[in-house]
Order: structure tokens, then C-alpha cells, then sequence
């Protein structure tokens, strides 16, 4: 079994609730760790970009018992990733050669949509993109996912979930 085959199957087997907790808890923590490391050291990050698969993954913290996890992360990331669509998940071995070309507008929105506080908060985005990057990527995600109602009052509650008034979010620009 491929170790993307071993990550789909626990990451989506729940039979035993405990054991997949532990291991989907475990994936957040090191998928945090991970990022952390590779905005942290942009832009000169290429060493945890570019590599053999077995080589990347242990200089991001997954040891040889993690791999499955890795392909986690890499699949959590494919989606972020320029070249994304040449990343064949299901044939990564430890000797695949891996280039991750980031994103890092398109990865912080895939962030904010997968609503992972933990990885799009990190200090380190301040770093990568500006104030005002980071202020229209959050805006053109609320605006992706406004649920459009009728009748919105002005004063009530905004539908984009920002618990203020639809006058002081999303209706102020109406």
C-alpha cells in the first residue's frame, strides 16, 4: 500500500473514534509545525521545498512512521501549488523528486475556506504577504461565501457570519 493509500484510509476510516482522533490530531499538529517552518523561512525556503520526498519530509518533522501523514500534507497543499496539478500523490515514494511552486495568496485562501485558525493565523504570513493582501484575500473569501438572502436589513446580523450589523460588513460597500 502507497503511503497516500495509508493516509486516505485512516484519514477516512473513523471504525475505531478514538484512534482517529489521535491520528487527525496529530496530522493538524505537524501540518502546523510544517507550515510554520516554511513561512518562517521564506523566501529563502527552497530547502523545504525541493527534494527527494523522504528528505523533505523529515526536515518538515515527519519521521519514517509519518510518511502517510506527509502525503497528507502534500495533499492538503497540492491545491496551493503552481505545479499542483503534476503532483501524482498516489506515486510518491521516499525517491520521488518534489518541487512545491507555493502560491502564497492562493494558499492562504485555501486556508481561510478550509477555516484552519491555527495555519491561517501564524505570525509568520506577516512576513510573506502584506496587511493589505491579507485584508482582500479574507474579503474576496467572505465575498465568495456570502449567503445571499432576500431581504437584508440594515441593521441585521451580516450573513457572512462576522456577527456585525450587515450595515457595518458586507453592506457597506452595497
Amino acid at each position: 500500500m502507497s503511503y497516500y493509500e495509508t493516509w486516505m484510509d485512516r484519514s477516512e476510516n473513523a471504525v475505531n473514534q478514538q484512534i482517529y482522533v489521535q491520528y487527525i490530531n496529530n496530522y493538524y499538529s505537524m501540518e502546523k509545525d510544517a507550515y510554520e517552518k516554511i513561512l518562517s523561512a521564506y523566501p529563502e525556503n527552497s530547502e523545504y521545498l525541493k527534494g527527494k520526498a523522504v528528505v523533505l519530509s523529515r526536515k518538515l518533522g515527519f519521521d519514517a512512521d509519518t510518511m502517510d501523514v506527509f502525503l497528507g500534507f502534500l495533499d492538503g497543499i497540492k491545491s496551493s501549488l503552481k505545479n499542483g496539478d503534476a503532483l501524482e500523490l498516489e506515486t510518491v515514494d521516499d525517491e520521488t523528486e518534489l518541487d512545491l511552486d507555493i502560491d502564497y495568496e492562493k494558499l492562504y485562501y485555501n486556508m481561510r475556506d478550509a477555516k484552519a485558525q491555527w495555519l491561517f493565523k501564524l505570525p509568520a504570513w506577516k512576513h510573506i504577504l502584506s496587511d493589505n493582501q491579507i485584508a482582500d484575500i479574507t474579503r474576496e473569501y467572505r465575498d465568495a461565501n456570502i449567503a445571499h438572502a432576500q431581504n437584508i436589513g440594515r441593521n441585521d446580523p451580516c450573513p457572512c457570519g462576522s456577527g456585525k450589523k450587515y450595515k457595518k460588513c458586507c453592506g457597506k460597500n452595497a
